[in-house]
């Protein structure tokens, strides 16, 4: 079990180029983890989890120092020792989790569900939906929604050199659980995620990192995120426009123990924008900022509501190159 890799070897033009940073977990390590949390059970797995945190914490290295650079940002003040360890605990704690979430091995967990709703009315269309999330939380949470929900299929969308390695870690983790990934950047994928969609499944996507490869659909804007301007690429809300789909925001806040809440609420719909020759482009532009307006002022508001829930350990505030600047969107309410 490990933190994050963060972007060393990358160029400075290239700080949070996510898709070529390898998800460098050893295998045999998750797969010697995944036997303790299977074999000997959760109390036992968890008891290593707090040496690992603090071995991290103490061995320093830019992964814990984007974490107390985030938690200054979030709190508003230097976090204290205890605040940063806590930090590097839970995101440990949700990797731990993963082996019982993937497997369905939910006996034992309390994990509490608000604004499902707004997923439920956009189901009972029929022509499903896209789930975007973030690096906050636990994705894999959103499997007790399929467990209370017999017959949801969910896919998770990712890059094709993503898809290859994360699958293989989920094969060391869970090898037996069918794991439904869609991968992105080839010409079949479109037309599978649309199929996908249409016959009533739900696609998730992470968006709070940088494309790995920018399109002339796509762009990277600069909007202000706890204080300061920060990137986010509004290519998942210009693919959700493409497909004319609704999109619900959705996270997995980890609170503590085996206490996780699933958190929904709408950001867009799609759905009703013109397609074809009568599409207007100014239309879809001005939706698709709209969206991504929403989107990260969603984010900044959990951020600020459970600071530790927040997994990107790099610096997420670099700006390698100029960017379209967006105005702040208004806080979303509650």
């Amino acid at each position: 079990m490990s933190l994050p890799p963060d972007p060393a070897g990358t160029t400075p033009a290239e700080p949070a180029d996510w898709s070529r940073q390898a998800e460098r977990s050893n295998l045999r390590t998750l797969r010697v983890m995944s036997w303790i949390a299977t074999t000997l059970g959760r109390p036992v797995a968890r008891g290593v989890l707090w040496p690992i945190a603090l071995y991290f914490l103490l061995a320093g290295g830019p992964a814990p120092a984007a974490s107390a650079d985030y938690l200054r940002r979030v709190l508003g003040r230097a976090p204290r020792w205890r605040e940063r360890l806590r930090h590097i605990h839970h995101f440990s704690a949700t990797v731990l989790d993963r082996v019982y979430l993937l497997q369905d091995r939910l006996r034992g967990f309390d994990i509490r569900i608000t604004g499902v709703e707004h997923l439920d009315e956009l189901l009972q269309r029929g022509r499903g939906a896209l789930l975007i999330g973030a690096h906050l939380g636990s994705f894999e949470a959103l499997r007790a929604l399929g467990q209370s929900r017999r017959g949801l299929k969910v896919a998770m969308l990712m890059y094709e050199d993503n898809a290859r390695q994360i699958n293989d870690t989920l094969r060391a983790i869970a090898p037996d659980v069918p794991l439904h990934t869609i991968a992105l950047g080839h010409l079949g994928a479109m037309l599978t995620l649309r199929q996908w969609l249409d016959d009533g499944g739900v696609a998730g996507l992470l968006a709070d990192r940088r494309l790995p490869v920018q399109s002339q659909r796509s762009n990277t804007w600069t909007l202000p995120f706890l204080g300061e301007p920060a990137s986010f690429s509004d290519g998942p809300f210009r693919l959700a426009a493409l497909l004319r789909r609704p999109v619900v925001f959705m996270t997995g806040l980890y609170h503590g123990g085996a206490c996780y809440e699933l958190r929904f609420a709408r950001l867009a719909d799609f759905s009703t924008l013109p397609s074809g020759r009568s599409a207007d482009r100014a239309g879809v532009d001005a939706a698709v900022e709209a969206a991504l307006q929403a989107y990260v002022a969603q984010v900044e508001a959990l951020c600020r509501e459970t600071p530790y829930n927040w997994f990107n350990f790099f610096d997420f505030w670099a700006r390698p190159e100029p960017t379209e600047v967006l105005p702040p969107a208004p806080a979303p309410p509650g």
